[in-house]
This record gives structure tokens, C-alpha cells and sequence, in this order.
């Protein structure tokens, strides 16, 4: 298995094990048209290379209770390694945060926040993003409503 091309069973093994990580190395087996042996070897060498990070359970954040969303572009003021590494750390450590994306153009990074209202947003950025030293501003874009979310990644 190369690195940016994948085999059709390792493509199909993939695709399965995203749209549901619980599935057993038979079932897994069976769809992709191999043994369970082959299979599991298969899926083994996926996780070793780093192919598969890990396996999770998606949760309904609203269910938890986190029914605000907003991405939020943070600009620093200088890009001393100081205080990237100070907002890196902050980004890393914030369950709030739950992704963070240092991108090109106005902002430094976008951040995903979720918190369970404004209120709570507000206290996290007056008590961990504005603490930050370095950091310049942050706009902050309230999502409205998902209109497309996916875990999955095509695979090529």
C-alpha cells in the first residue's frame, strides 16, 4: 500500500471503517471481498502507518447541551515562536476548541467552538483567548445551522 494510492479492498476498507468504526474484522471481510485474516493485517498496517489515527464515537453536540457553533478567526499580533506556542497550547488545551486551523490570509487561525450559549463563549474568550498574550483580535462567526458535515474523507 502506497501512501497516496490504495489498493480497491484497502479503499473499500476505508470507506467502511469511517461511516462505522464498530464494525468486526468479518463484517469488514465480507464486504470487501477478502478473509477476516487479510483483512485485520490490512487494518493493522493502516493504524501503524498513521492511516487510521484512532476510532471514535460521534456525538450530537446538542444533545450535550453545546448548542452554540462558531468559527472564530484569531489574529496575533506578532508571530514570535513565544506567542504562537502560547496560542497553540491555549488552542491544544481548550475542550472548547474542538478545531483549530493556522490559515493564510487575514486571520492566523480558525478555530471551531463549541460552548452550550453565548454567555459561556463570551467567559471562554475573556478567560483563555484574550489572556493569550499576543493575541491581536478575534471575529467570531455564529453558525446558524449545519448545512453539511461529514467525518469522512474520500479516498483516493
Amino acid at each position: 500500500m502506497e501512501n497516496e494510492r490504495f489498493d480497491r479492498a484497502t479503499r473499500l476498507i476505508l470507506e467502511a471503517l469511517q461511516a462505522d468504526a464498530r464494525q468486526s474484522t468479518q463484517q469488514l471481510a465480507e464486504r470487501v471481498g477478502l478473509s477476516a485474516t487479510p483483512v485485520w493485517r490490512r487494518v493493522k498496517e493502516l493504524e501503524e502507518r498513521g492511516v487510521i489515527r484512532r476510532h471514535v464515537a460521534l456525538v450530537d453536540r446538542e444533545q450535550l447541551g453545546l448548542s452554540i457553533c462558531v468559527l472564530a478567526n484569531v489574529s496575533l499580533v506578532r508571530h514570535t515562536e513565544g506567542a504562537v506556542d502560547a496560542f497553540e497550547a491555549m488552542a491544544a488545551g481548550s475542550p472548547e476548541i474542538v478545531e483549530c486551523q493556522a490559515i493564510t490570509g487575514e486571520a492566523d487561525y480558525v478555530l471551531k467552538i463549541v460552548a452550550p450559549d453565548m454567555k459561556a463563549y463570551d467567559q471562554f474568550l475573556q478567560n483563555k483567548v484574550f489572556k493569550v498574550p499576543g493575541v491581536a483580535s478575534v471575529r467570531s462567526n455564529v453558525v446558524l445551522r449545519e448545512v453539511k458535515y461529514e467525518t469522512a474523507y474520500p479516498v483516493p
